[in-house]
This record gives structure tokens, C-alpha cells and sequence, in this order.
């Protein structure tokens, strides 16, 4: 039985806690502020500590750096309602074993005990915390965002590659800047580099360099981007845009922290950290002999995938009080139904369109408060997605329209619902497809007759034959009835 010390402010979230881990067989106390943690600590060692990060008095992250001293090998789990990535930030380097926001499911909560109870911990001492992201802050809090914000605390003062991934629009490079921001290299460079934006023809003298006499109008030496970058951090964007050839020498440049210039003979000592970006599936890249699976697996060692928006309406709103704080705050508060109005546009053009659009309705409301005939048109075309992807988009704007954020009663009939919705387009043009025939309707949907029968019934698309021989009418292939529309 190992014992659990949880110092948080709320009452139900105390007794949730409690009763969970009680049924685990481990012991619990609870503490409502960080001054009854500290005398707890020395009546009893914690194996396992969860602190919330508003408490009353002391704070949580304050309270993290005094708790590390007292217990320098007791995993301590960081809880809070407002994340942010400077608070994941202070927190992972703070010393926090995991860091948690609520609402978080319980079985989260155990799984996390669980692997701080093997957790060995390592006896470096962290490093003192970064300032503020400031006026390139990373907004979100959502569940989505708050994973990311941890994923960027984890990876920022590691030394290691780390590919951002998710559609475009989204902010992978604010991503890869918080995670420069946060590192130990953040005094030096860092240089965003656009692949697409290059010329096909010179990637690769541009981020390797040359040699003068190279090629044809290359009258003197040039370094590359790389090397500009020097000791700092450099963010190749478009990664699945590199050239072939030019993805050999980037695996040298990993490999052995070197670059050798186009026309060289020998290679230059190199001291960079590589971040990448992607809206490509890079998989689906390297299957297709795009990109080089070694060069992959190299760039891909700590993965970060961006959300959509539309995956995270409540997001939306946060987002835009910051938007409009910068370009026009005389427009803030927004109004409900404005916010309404915001959640329930798929935003294919994810965060990058939010901001254009807002800053569109900013002008158009002329220092008034902002009502959804002030923004733009939408009219947004998915004819560059493949069938499944716009049938997927669709699915998530249509669950964004049913499932508001905050709804006090979570729905029950989603599944049944979206069936009510696509069932009858689905069956009405298999049927034309198969000119009536149930038999053959019934083979496309890989279900039985009786099945396509009583759904055709169901949502009166066909009329169902009367005559004795239907059934074998169907089974020689026969079509059915006429449709009755």
C-alpha cells in the first residue's frame, strides 16, 4: 500500500480522488492549501503527490520548487483548470513527474499514479524556468492543447528533433518557436526556413552553402542557412517539399553535425538543433518513395500533432478575445450568440482564418461589438480533399453544431443521429446504383436483405414488392419496384 498526499482547494475534486485511489488499496490524505502540505510531508512521506497550481495562499508552482527540496524523489503530479504553456512549461521544469488538467477522467489519474509509483527519478537538477511566451503565446484549453503544452515542455529543453505535425493554419511554427523559446539554445538563432518558398533548383545550395566556382554564377562563397544558424535552432517548414538528393545531405548534417558545401571537399563542424513541419502525411510519403524512411525516423523523434479547430471549439473563443486584444479591443466583450456563431464554422483554415476573419469583422463593425453578419462570406472548398477526408470534415462540423461546448448534458444518441442523417443518402444511391434490386443493394452494404428491407421501410425510399415470387425475383437479380422518388 503506497500513500497519496493531494493538495488541492476543491472538495470534489479531493473526494474523487480520494475514493478512486482508496479502491486501489493505496492510503490518502488531502491537504487544502500548500502550508498544511508542508507540515502533512514531514508527519507522513508521500510516495505520490498531486498539487494543484491555484490554491489558496502559496501557490502550486511556488510551492513545487520548496516540495522538491523536502522530497527530491517523490513523483509530484501538477493539476490545474488553467493551463497554459508557460504554467506546463514551469512545471516539467520545475521538477513535476506529469501535469494534469481538469477536468481529467479518473482513470487518467491512476494510470498516471500508477507510473509514478515505478518512476525512478533522475538526480539532475532542472533548470531555472523561462519567461512568458508574450506576444507569440500559444492559445488553448482545450484537453487537445493542454496535451501539447506538455509535449512542448517536454521536448523544449531536450536537445533532440522533434516533428510538428497538423493542418495548415494551425501553428507549427509558433510550436517550433515556444519550443526554441524554452531551450537551452534560446539566446542564439533561430531561423524558419519555408522549403516551398525556395527555389527547386538552389534547396539545396540554400541551406547547404557553396563554394565559389560551383556552378555556373556562383562567383564567390556562400553559406548555407544552416550554417547562418550556427548554435541555435533552425525550423525547416514544408518538410515533405526536399528534394531527394538534398534529404541525403540533411541526413548527413543529423548524423554527424556536419555540412558540407555544394562544390566543397570539406565538410564544416555544425552545432544546430532541427525542428520540422509538415500538413503532409509523411507515412504515406515515405511508402510512396517521396521520403526517405531513414530521414523520417531520424526528424521523428518526438512527435507533435496540432489539432484542428474545429476539433476544438473551445478554443474559439479564448482565441479571439486574444486576437481582437491586439488589433482591436474596443470590440471585446464578444457577445454569446457571436461566440455561437464562431463554434459552429468547421474553420478549415484552422487558426490562421480565425484571425483574418475577426480582423475582417473588427473593420466592418467599426469599433461596435461584433455580430456574425460582420464577418466574411464562408464558402469553403474541399474539392483538394480526397471523398474521405470531406466526408470526415463534414462529420466533425456537424458534431461541432450538435455538442456545444460547457452542454450540461452530454448527448446520448450521437451514433444513432448520424445514422438518421447519412442512412437515407446511402441507401437511396446504392439503389439507383443497382436499379432497385435489394439482392444487389444487399450485397454493396455487406448486409442481409431482410436488413436493407426494413430500411428502405424505415425511411420510405422504395416500396416493397407485394407479389408471392419476390424473393425470387431478387435472388435471380431481378430489380425491384419502381422508386417512389
Amino acid at each position: 500500500m503506497k500513500h497519496i498526499l493531494i493538495v488541492d482547494d476543491e472538495e470534489a475534486v479531493c473526494w474523487s480522488l480520494q475514493r478512486a485511489l482508496g479502491r486501489e488499496g493505496h492510503s490518502v490524505s488531502v491537504a487544502a492549501s500548500a502550508e498544511q502540505a508542508f507540515t502533512l510531508v514531514h508527519q507522513q512521506r508521500p510516495d505520490v503527490l498531486f498539487l494543484d497550481v491555484r490554491l489558496p495562499g502559496m501557490d502550486g508552482l511556488t510551492a513545487l520548487a520548496r516540495l522538491r527540496q523536502l522530497l527530491p524523489d517523490v513523483p509530484i503530479i501538477i493539476v490545474t483548470a488553467f493551463g497554459d504553456l508557460p504554467t506546463a512549461v514551469r512545471a516539467v521544469e520545475g521538477g513535476a513527474f506529469d501535469y494534469l488538467a481538469k477536468p481529467f477522467d479518473l482513470q487518467q489519474a491512476l494510470d498516471c499514479v500508477h507510473r509514478a509509483l515505478q518512476h525512478r527519478p533522475a538526480s539532475a537538477a532542472a533548470p531555472e524556468a523561462a519567461d512568458n511566451a508574450g506576444p507569440e503565446e500559444i492559445i488553448g484549453r482545450s484537453p487537445a492543447m493542454q496535451n501539447v503544452f506538455k509535449r512542448i515542455a517536454l521536448a523544449a529543453p531536450r536537445d533532440v528533433c522533434v516533428l510538428i505535425t497538423g493542418e495548415s493554419g494551425t501553428g507549427k511554427e509558433l510550436v517550433a518557436r515556444a519550443i526554441h523559446r524554452y531551450s537551452t539554445r534560446r539566446d542564439r538563432p533561430f531561423l524558419p526556413v519555408h522549403i516551398a518558398a525556395l527555389n527547386p533548383n538552389l534547396v539545396e545550395s540554400e541551406l547547404f552553402g557553396h563554394t565559389r566556382g560551383a556552378f555556373t554564377g556562383a562567383t564567390q562563397a556562400r553559406p548555407g542557412l544552416l550554417a547562418l544558424a550556427n548554435g541555435g535552432t533552425v525550423f525547416l517548414d514544408e518538410l515533405a517539399d526536399i528534394p531527394l538528393p538534398v534529404q541525403v545531405k540533411l541526413l548527413r548534417v543529423l548524423e554527424h553535425n556536419e555540412v558540407l558545401p555544394v562544390g566543397g571537399t570539406q565538410a564544416q563542424p555544425l552545432d544546430i538543433r532541427i525542428l520540422t513541419a509538415t500538413h503532409q502525411d509523411l507515412t504515406r510519403c515515405v511508402a510512396e518513395g517521396r521520403f526517405r524512411h531513414d530521414l523520417f525516423f531520424r526528424l521523428n523523434v518526438f512527435p507533435i500533432a496540432l489539432p484542428a479547430l474545429r476539433e476544438r471549439p473551445e478554443d474559439i473563443e479564448p482565441l479571439a478575445e486574444h486576437f481582437l486584444r491586439r488589433f482591436e479591443p474596443r470590440a471585446l466583450p464578444l457577445l454569446p450568440q457571436t461566440v455561437r456563431f464562431l463554434q459552429s464554422l468547421p474553420w478549415f483554415g484552422n487558426v490562421r482564418e480565425l484571425r483574418n476573419a475577426l480582423e475582417h469583422a473588427a473593420i466592418v463593425a467599426c469599433g461596435g461589438p461584433l455580430l456574425p453578419e460582420h464577418f466574411p462570406t464562408f464558402s469553403i472548398n474541399l474539392s483538394h480533399k480526397a471523398p474521405a477526408e470531406q466526408l470526415a470534415a463534414v462529420v466533425r462540423q456537424w458534431l461541432a453544431e450538435r455538442v456545444r461546448p460547457g452542454s450540461p448534458t452530454p448527448p446520448g444518441d450521437l451514433y444513432a443521429e448520424l445514422l438518421r442523417c447519412v442512412e437515407p443518402a446511402l441507401l437511396e444511391e446504392v439503389m439507383k446504383r443497382v436499379q432497385g434490386n435489394r439482392w444487389a443493394a444487399a450485397q454493396w452494404l455487406g448486409l442481409n436483405r431482410a436488413t436493407v428491407r426494413k430500411k428502405l421501410a424505415l425511411y420510405d425510399l422504395y416500396q416493397t414488392p407485394t407479389s408471392g415470387n419476390a424473393e425470387e425475383d431478387e435472388s435471380e437479380g431481378a430489380a425491384s419496384s419502381n422508386p417512389k422518388r
